[in-house]
């Protein structure tokens, strides 16, 4: 991996910062009304109970040491991670109980720009410092569950796999006679996930109406740009902790279909290629993806920035992968 992408990466999974509800800086000061959650109660109606695991104490003081190390900005209220500590041992009981009764209520994230190598900028999404705990506190208990079930073609943000995985996985193929590659672009995939199909993936997984409550809530909480909220209609903005998680699970089911239809592919997060064996066959299978992918989890394919080419002449997360010497060289 180049210098340059691990450090993308590392801003991507920047885990940013927060202060009370009653006493963040916005409320004293009278700014603008965040977007929230319904603060109707909502109580389980079913077996599955994990928002007690995620309120667990063991589980939060490890979501808040992980946050801590993590550092990072402050969010839209200008707590630091270095008051969270105090901060949790005033307010413990009122955040669990908001979380137990399904009326706990994320703050819109911080908009920051970061530019991107190659031109334009990445859109990154700060929550505060307390949503950054409440995210890492469900990421603890919900990555176990559903890690173990995805695709073993999918590299991105997954324990003990790496963007050096994927790219020996590419090149695995080239050696097998798969020496086409189908690169697909997502347009803008993190700002343009449509909240309620990724909910309906989400509602397969998990029963209890407060996480789901929970959940949709982080996705609606709005983005502040500017001192102004704005509403947050699609998209799951990338630096809290879930998105990663939350991108992937939507994702498996391109995995799936394309493991249904028997490709050779290798995914990291929202980069996708595909591997056949003649320039024909990948025309058909760019179309025909593109399509699947509109159809079912309403996302677009960049049709400027994708391509059906041989591997070496395109780059997969940074690298060339060299057919002839069966190399990867790092650029």
């Amino acid at each position: 991996m180049s210098g340059k992408r691990r450090k993308n990466e590392k801003q991507m999974l920047f885990a940013f910062a927060r202060e009370g509800r009653s006493e963040s800086p916005m409320a004293r000061e009278g700014g603008p009304v965040p977007f929230m959650a319904d603060s109707q109660t909502e109580s389980p109606t079913s077996s599955d109970r994990l928002m007690e695991s995620i309120c667990d104490p063991a589980n939060l003081d490890m979501a808040m040491a992980k946050v801590i190390a993590n550092g990072g900005a402050p969010g839209v209220d200008g707590m630091r991670v270095t008051q969270l500590e105090k901060y949790f041992a005033r307010h413990r009981d009122r955040i669990v109980k908001e979380l137990l009764t399904g009326t706990y209520r994320p703050e819109p994230v911080k908009r920051v720009e970061i530019p991107k190598p190659n031109g334009g900028v990445r859109k990154l999404g700060i929550p505060t410092a307390l949503d950054r705990v409440i995210q890492q506190t469900i990421l603890f208990v919900l990555s176990p569950r559903w890690d173990a079930t995805f695709s073993d073609n999918s590299f991105g943000f997954r324990p003990g796999r790496s963007a050096h995985d994927a790219v020996a996985r590419a090149q695995s193929y080239l050696v097998e006679g798969y020496t086409w590659v189908v690169d697909l672009d997502l347009e803008k995939f993190f700002d343009r996930v449509n909240h309620d199909v990724l909910m309906s993936r989400v509602a397969r997984r998990v029963e209890d109406k407060r996480l789901l409550k929970l959940l949709r809530a982080f996705l609606n909480s709005g983005v502040m740009i500017d001192g102004l909220a704005h509403a947050t209609p699609e998209g799951t903005p990338q630096g809290g902790p879930l998105s990663p998680l939350l991108s992937n699970l939507l994702l498996d089911e391109l995995d799936r279909e394309l493991e249904t239809r028997g490709l050779r592919f290798a995914r990291y997060a929202d980069d996708v290629n595909i591997y056949v064996k003649s320039k024909r066959a990948g025309e058909r299978v760019l179309q025909s993806v593109t399509r699947w992918l509109d159809k079912k989890l309403r996302l677009k394919v960049n049709q400027s920035k994708s391509a059906v080419d041989r591997p070496w002449k395109r780059k997969f997360l940074g690298f060339w992968c060299d057919q002839r010497s069966g190399t990867v060289p790092d650029l």
